[in-house]
């Protein structure tokens, strides 16, 4: 039998919305532990959806701050997780935003070629294409395909109708497509060049 919604200890654990809650009365330490429980998701759609780990963890941190300061305004109409990462994505996009129109690192200099497993290669390779989407079809992407949300979910994630997202998605899709056709068919020809030359 599992511990349900008892914890470790044998108390209970408080639902996400008690958390928050809590924090809004004044518990010092309930939103820290709602921080704590939904960290690495965060984190990872932090990354997913920025343009550095540096920039995803000044995201990250902006957004908590947000959340932090805005919690007695949310009304409960969704999951307190859903609030939580609709932030975290809002906070991406802003930054990404920001930076749009200052000069980007090159990808040679992110991703230093190394001896890699596949799954690594096919990570770096998947990151880079997402780095050359549009930031909005970036957002959709990555919220729709590698977090799972719905269209629906993912419209009042991000605040556009599920029309949008799902032209956002299928252009995003269609230009990843074309992306890593181009990036495997680089490596490919790469791999090729250097057998040749054993």
């Amino acid at each position: 039998m599992g511990l349900g919604v008892f914890g470790a200890n044998g108390r209970r654990q408080r639902s996400d919305a008690e958390l928050l809650a809590a924090h809004v009365g004044g518990d010092r330490y309930a939103f820290e532990e709602l921080f704590h429980r939904h960290r690495r998701q965060l984190h990872r759609l932090a990354r997913l959806t920025s343009r550095s780990p540096e920039d995803a963890a000044d995201a990250l941190q902006d957004a908590m701050l947000r959340a932090h300061r805005g919690a007695a305004s949310f009304r409960y109409d969704a999951a307190v997780s859903s609030w939580l990462h609709r932030i975290v994505v809002n906070a991406c996009l802003d930054r990404l935003r920001r930076a749009s129109g200052h000069p980007t690192t090159p990808l040679e200099d992110v991703y230093p070629v190394a001896d890699r497993t596949a799954q690594v290669e096919t990570a770096v390779l998947v990151q880079r294409a997402l780095m050359r989407l549009p930031v909005e079809q970036r957002a959709a992407v990555v919220v729709v395909d590698m977090q799972g949300y719905s269209i629906a979910d993912t419209a009042r994630l991000l605040g556009v109708p599920e029309g949008t997202v799902k032209s956002r998605c299928a252009r995003g899709r269609a230009r990843l497509a074309q992306l890593l056709g181009y990036l495997d068919s680089s490596a490919g020809a790469a791999s090729d060049h250097a057998a040749g030359q054993r």
